[in-house]
């Protein structure tokens, strides 16, 4: 996210996870939210190229105004993208600015004293044209954000009836797909660690939308009904800013929220917000989102220490600290900004934000190989994904590495764009999508 801004990545989604549809549904066939239709970075339908370049398999590519490092999410032939836009009007140091009915004077950290806009664009897949925009706010940043981040890092939601811009601290927005206001809701501001800015996405299953607080004032978790808006409950959280998704699961006959924190690994019920177990945490900074199969939950972190925790839901009740539903640990080469993939049972993660890769069994957690250095990627803050039988890793210096989906590590293709990808990459049919500093790209086979 972007995220610690970091988290932009990112940051950094949004989990919901649909269990088996024979055949697929609309959900499986689109990408609704952050880390894919299953929340855990695979595409179960699509075949993207395997090579491109400026001059080679782009179908389109367009200067999106603006900067953000929200991922997109598509429902058929629409894009969704955030973005917070630099106006060229000022707030005069003292004078306060009149924003959300209130009046906030600018604090020292922002780093700028220019009001900002933050848009939702629909994009048109076939041809990459505008189809409409939303002005969701337009005032000043309440705080400032990582020097590599955005004020739109947090990744929008979509349901294929309505599309949900989360923007933290500026409020979630609903509309419908043509644009239409239907509601908003205003959670306050974030007092994020050092100013490093806000990244973590929402959650959607069913009828609920989820959002985890947590920042340095009172954390909290709430639960909203999407079609109204209306809180549905909130529980307050012991913890300090963290930007990881909240990721659902179903489990034990329940509907499960999961939440990566420095102090705890925690499940809630997605039905009342009562908490169902709880482990103990990650390092400090969490971004990386959970991901689950075969009933095992994938937690970890990577910020001064490395965490990772498997975790048997079928054996999680109470405090699980030490106990046998922990099924395997390690303490080295996690992530700190990226999200795991989790892909036939084998999962895979970066070093830190490098261009190291790891490669465990996930049942097992042996070690299928790591510390694999990846030719021509730098800095990572996008979350792999897999698609085709490949893994698609990109950075911020333009480059993407193909790899193919195995327990050996085999280079395909390295890819390089001019521009810089913090959000991650997006796959619906045979498209690949990436959204960069400056451009969205759509990748296909020309």
């Amino acid at each position: 996210m972007s995220k610690f801004e970091y988290v932009c990545v990112c940051l950094f989604f949004v989990p919901v996870f649909v269990l088996g549809a024979d055949p697929p549904g609309d959900f499986e066939k689109n990408w609704p939210q952050w880390r894919g239709p299953y929340a855990n970075g695979v595409v179960p339908y699509g075949n993207p190229p395997e090579e491109w370049s400026e001059t080679q398999n782009i179908k389109w590519k367009i200067e999106l105004p603006g900067k953000g490092h929200a991922t997109p999410v598509i429902w058929d032939n629409q894009i969704f993208v955030l973005s917070a836009i630099e106006t060229d009007r000022k707030v005069e140091p003292g004078t306060g600015e009149q924003t959300k009915a209130k009046t906030v004077h600018i604090p020292r950290n922002v780093g700028t004293s220019n009001i900002h806009k933050y848009v939702i664009f629909a994009i048109n897949r076939l041809n990459g044209q505008i189809i409409w925009q939303q002005t969701a706010r337009e005032e000043l940043p309440h705080e400032g954000t990582h020097p590599t981040g955005t004020w739109a890092s947090s990744s929008p939601l979509t349901d294929g009836e309505h599309v949900y811009a989360y923007f933290g601290s500026k409020g979630l927005f609903c509309y419908d797909l043509d644009g239409n206001p239907v509601w908003e809701k205003d959670f306050g501001d974030m007092n994020i660690k050092r100013g490093f800015g806000e990244g973590s996405s929402p959650a959607l299953h069913n009828d609920k939308i989820i959002v985890n607080w947590d920042h340095e004032g009172q954390s909290f978790i709430i639960a909203l009904d999407k079609k109204t808006g209306k809180e549905l409950w909130k529980v307050d959280r012991d913890e300090g800013t963290s930007w990881a998704t909240p990721f659902i699961v179903e489990s034990n006959g329940l509907s499960q929220v999961i939440t990566s924190a420095t102090g705890h690994i925690r499940s809630y019920d997605l039905a009342t917000g009562m908490v169902l177990w709880e482990s103990t945490g990650m390092t400090m900074n969490v971004i990386p989102s959970p991901v689950e199969a075969e009933g095992v939950v994938y937690v970890m972190s990577g910020f001064r220490g490395n965490a990772l925790q498997a975790i048997r839901l079928s054996e999680a009740q109470g405090d699980i600290s030490g106990s046998k539903a922990i099924v395997w640990t390690l303490d080295r080469d996690t992530p700190y900004t990226p999200s795991p993939l989790l892909y036939n049972d084998v999962l895979y993660f970066l070093k830190g934000n490098d261009g190291v890769l790891a490669c465990f069994n996930a049942i097992t957690g042996e070690e299928y190989f790591s510390r694999q250095k990846l030719k021509g990627i730098g800095t990572v803050y996008a979350s792999p994904i897999g698609a085709g039988g490949r893994i698609y890793i990109s950075s911020r210096n333009g480059t993407t590495q193909v790899i193919k989906q195995d327990t050996q590590y085999e280079l395909l293709a390295v890819n390089k764009l001019d521009d810089s990808f913090s959000a991650s990459p997006v796959v619906v049919d045979d498209e690949l999508y990436l959204r960069g500093e400056k451009y969205l790209y759509c990748i296909a086979e020309k």
